[in-house]
């Protein structure tokens, strides 16, 4: 009679005690996936015991993040490339974390449209001089190799856009002042919350419940941050007509 693999009730929460199965429910993905992301290596190896593969909270964690990354447009390519450069030994606190600080800007996953979705999503035909536009204002972008497109989160501004009564070029214009400058911004409150939040709290020992407040506050501070922008941006604005009306 063969033995049937002992398993503890409960789960140690540095342990291995979750099937392929249980890891695929858990993580909300089919045992096909699962076993495909295992083998381009964005999780490690399983805990084999037996004939039996066992899998912990680390492996969820790091299945968890290929799952946020990908519905925040990631492609696997580019998820192995950033997994490939995380420590085999961070734990599911700091993997969460990485999460949040990948992941949290966007509120809603890209959609990938075909044109006539793309027309439908728009409510009207699109002539190809104004998709050519939503490409180049960053409100769509075309998927590499196929014949689809990519929804991005600025869409609804980018007909909006198309509706103005103003020159083209000056949309393009404007969108690449705003997109130069942001990704500018950006760099510089990254780098802000990274060595100045982010690092020193990765460099002590911390308990789980510490981790999880830390993710929600990472979180809650991007927010903070999207709204800080749009009132810096009608401060500055108000002060730039405050000083033509002066002039006059």
């Amino acid at each position: 009679m063969t033995a049937i693999p002992e398993r503890p009730e409960h789960r140690d929460p540095d342990g291995a005690t979750l099937t392929i199965d249980e890891l695929s429910a858990r993580a909300g993905t089919t045992v096909r996936t699962t076993r495909y992301y295992a083998s381009l290596g964005l999780i490690p190896p399983p805990e084999r015991r037996g004939r039996v593969a066992y899998y912990g909270d680390v492996h969820l964690a790091r299945l968890e993040m290929v799952r946020a990354l990908q519905d925040h447009g990631f492609t696997l390519q580019a998820i192995e490339r950033y997994l490939a450069s995380v420590s085999d030994e961070a734990t599911t606190e700091e993997l969460a974390l990485q999460r949040a600080m990948l992941t949290s800007w966007t509120t809603e996953p890209p959609e990938r449209l075909t044109r006539r979705q793309l027309e439908k999503r728009a409510g009207r035909r699109l002539e190809d001089e104004e998709v050519d536009v939503l490409v180049q204002v960053r409100a769509v972008e075309v998927e590499p190799g196929t014949d689809r497109y990519v929804v991005l989160a600025g869409f609804a501004l980018g007909l909006e856009m198309l509706s103005l009564d103003i020159p083209i070029t000056s949309i393009i214009e404007a969108t690449e002042t705003i997109e130069r400058h942001m990704e500018s911004l950006a760099d510089e409150l990254t780098e802000i919350l990274r060595t100045q939040v982010v690092r020193p709290f990765r460099a002590e020992q911390h308990t789980p419940e510490e981790a999880a407040r830390m993710e929600r506050t990472v979180s809650a501070l991007r927010r903070i941050t999207l709204e800080g922008v749009v009132v810096g941006f009608q401060r500055a604005a108000n002060q730039v007509i405050e000083r033509s009306l002066r002039r006059r």
